[in-house]
């Protein structure tokens, strides 16, 4: 090399993703490639034995067995379960009884008064469900119409409060009892604001008729959002044209609501009525971690009996709790009933 001539450096190479980008998407294709030809392999002589309209059952299949061992199985050993007795486990092991534990339930001289029955805490659990079926149905099934026939106006942030009020429901039922829990303990948030205003605290978990209030609220609170956007998306449904046409007729707000609104409404507010009524009856969990069904019986629901009777007692009464699940059962199929009817009624009203 003659002097004073420059040397260029040999120039690093430089990183650029398409040298991770193409290998992973050639392995990609190639593996997408293998499933392909693999699931060929296995379903075309398949299809050439059973067919193209056996091919249905065959995609069907794995959901029908587990539907068939998690549901359907459960259910008939439920049943059967229901007319044995005896503390043992295994269906082989239970003598039959025939109809011996739904005597046992409805032996009562007086289905008003609990005391007075043979299985006197079923009854004080099917009557603790009527009373919060009654108040939490009712309450919450209002607030949810009000709140969306708010939400259904042209408000200052209408997207971010119908965000809000949905929020709760996104909320595990335990994580809602938790929090609720730790806020009307007795060293909790709500007694701490009671007495920074000069009050005395209160036992809201200790006092019966606050145990079932709380429980209620806390209930409404956590479903109501679920409600208010079925009864939402049944506002927004309605034609325009009819409240043009009641304002044309010099209608009142209250009376285009009585008018219009609430007939135009009503499939889908039956709907949202039954299904507030099948889920009410079917409370479990967040009761369940909010009071444990305390004080007391005070917050024993229908399926809470039913789990502490079976799992619970020293005498693992499952023939009994098997029983108490059939007259609940009986009580949400009727309900289920009641709910497809309002469906086919709104299809072809």
């Amino acid at each position: 090399m003659a002097p004073g001539t420059l040397t260029r450096k040999p120039r690093s190479r430089r990183f650029r993703l398409r040298d991770i980008f193409n290998p992973v998407m050639r392995l990609l294709v190639a593996l997408y490639d293998g499933i392909i030809n693999i699931v060929d392999f296995i379903m075309h002589p398949l299809q050439d034995r059973v067919g193209v309209r056996g091919m249905a059952y065959v995609f069907v299949l794995p959901n029908l067995l587990v539907f068939g061992i998690f549901i359907l199985l459960p259910m008939l050993l439920n049943f059967y379960y229901a007319f044995t007795g005896g503390p043992n486990l295994f269906p082989q092991d239970r003598p039959f009884v025939g109809t011996e534990n739904l005597q046992t339930l409805f032996t009562c001289q007086n289905f008003f008064d609990p005391n007075s029955c043979q299985e006197d805490i079923f009854w004080r659990a099917v009557w603790n469900t009527l009373v919060y079926v009654v108040f939490q149905v009712g309450v919450m099934v209002v607030l949810a119409l009000l709140t969306a026939l708010a939400l259904n106006r042209r408000i200052v942030l209408r997207g971010f409060f119908r965000s809000v009020f949905f929020y709760p429901v996104l909320l595990s039922p335990v994580v809602v009892a938790l929090i609720w829990r730790w806020i009307l303990q007795q060293d909790g948030l709500l007694n701490a604001l009671i007495v920074a205003l000069g009050g005395e605290k209160v036992a809201f978990l200790v006092n019966a008729q606050w145990a079932q209030f709380w429980v209620i609220v806390i209930s409404i609170w956590a479903q109501m959002g679920f409600f208010t956007l079925i009864l939402l998306a049944g506002l927004q449904a309605i034609p325009p044209e009819l409240y043009e046409a009641s304002s044309i007729d010099g209608a009142t707000g209250w009376q285009t609501f009585w008018s219009v609104t609430l007939p135009m409404l009503m499939p889908t507010l039956f709907v949202v009525l039954v299904l507030s009524l099948i889920r009410a009856v079917q409370v479990f969990d967040q009761v369940y971690a909010f009071t444990g069904g305390g004080p007391g019986t005070a917050t024993l629901y229908m399926v809470q009996y039913i789990y502490k009777t079976a799992f619970s007692d020293q005498t693992n009464q499952y023939g009994l709790a098997s029983a108490a699940s059939l007259v609940m059962a009986a009580c949400l199929l009727v309900l289920t009933g009641l709910q497809l009817r309002a469906g086919r009624r709104g299809e072809y009203s």
